[in-house]
């Protein structure tokens, strides 16, 4: 019989996940490649229609104002973006539209967003779809970040293969009408319903940052480890894109601080835990601070994300944080964290 637990099942099975604190903007016309291609970080006009890429949207001085899934559909460019900052990013687009062909859609409230995660993410997702009758032969699997358009119970439903939680996982956008016809689909192929904690366990595990947790307004790229997935370094000019250069080129990607792993050895269980934001302390100096904290049952103990100075990013090195008016040892450990099966 398959696990019933939230932590297993997103580990061994399929979890179902509520995604409601997505925003999601949709932009159509003629221009709107080359117009996203100046603002974002990666390379949008090179999207092929099916395929996405994940991305940044930075201030002037490299900033992080939003991280975004983008994808290809055909007739428009849709972001996936945090709810907090959907207004915005719609307010802010739409401003930055002056002689281009380019119309900016809030399909926040229309649409309904799902993720599943876990290994058999895939197997439940075709199994739901196909059961619902969808336009197209569902694959048994997608390449990452690639996205397809179906129709299910008259209503149109997009489908992306994305990453936020560390595991292999898929994102569903679904037209309100056919979000509830959705839901019981996916819940008869298999998958679980799971709750946003355990989500967050699993999503420290594998050392994903997630915004606004982890990076944002205060942050750069390069210090929340997305440069890998998040910046084109072929692309023309994007906002922000002079800082970044600098400090890639001219300072070999050195930063002065960085997001790693912390584990707190004394902490075995899931009270007390560090609170968001807590201080990291080398002595008596301040040497980076917490930004997502967890109890995680496969790693037996408190596991946290956090910003560590640059001369104490290497694994093994001990740090302090402050639980209850007394400091523990908090242990600078590689991402993702190890023992921790996915």
């Amino acid at each position: 019989m398959l696990t019933q637990d939230p932590y297993r099942v997103l580990h061994d099975g399929a979890g179902l996940i509520r995604r409601l604190d997505r925003g999601r903007l949709a932009l159509k016309g003629a221009d709107r490649a080359d117009y996203l291609q100046g603002l974002l970080t990666n390379d949008v006009l090179g999207l092929e229609v099916g395929r996405g890429c994940y991305a940044a949207y930075l201030t002037p001085q490299g900033r992080i104002l939003a991280d975004c899934e983008v994808f290809n559909v055909g007739e428009r460019l849709l972001l996936d973006v945090h709810l907090d900052v959907a207004p915005m990013l719609l307010e802010r687009f739409r401003e930055l539209v002056f002689t281009e062909d380019v119309e900016i859609e809030d399909w926040t409230q229309s649409w309904t967003g799902f993720g599943v995660s876990g290994p058999l993410a895939e197997r439940c997702v075709k199994t739901a779809l196909d059961g619902l009758g969808a336009d197209g032969s569902m694959p048994s699997t997608l390449a990452e970040h690639e996205c397809r358009v179906e129709s299910i119970s008259g209503a149109s439903l997009v489908l992306g293969r994305t990453d936020p939680f560390g595991g292999r996982g898929l994102d569903l956008w679904v037209e309100q009408a056919a979000a509830a016809d959705l839901r019981q689909a996916l819940l008869n192929a298999g998958c679980v319903e799971v709750d946003s904690a355990n989500v967050e366990v699993v999503r420290i595990e594998s050392g994903r940052p997630a915004f606004p947790n982890d990076m944002g307004g205060d942050t750069i790229p390069l210090e929340a480890g997305i440069e890998d997935r998040a910046i084109s370094s072929t692309k023309g000019c994007y906002v922000g894109q002079e800082v970044i250069v600098r400090v890639l080129h001219r300072g070999q990607g050195r930063v002065a601080r960085r997001l790693t792993g912390l584990t707190i050895p004394e902490l075995v269980s899931p009270s007390p835990c560090p609170d968001p934001g807590a201080t990291l302390w080398n002595g008596d100096e301040s040497s980076g601070r917490l930004t997502s904290i967890a109890f995680s049952p496969g790693a037996g103990g408190i596991i946290a994300l956090g910003y560590v100075a640059r001369d104490l990013q290497e694994p093994g090195t001990s740090l302090e944080v402050e639980v209850e008016g007394k400091r523990v040892s908090a242990v600078v450990t590689a991402l993702p964290f190890g023992g921790v099966s996915r």
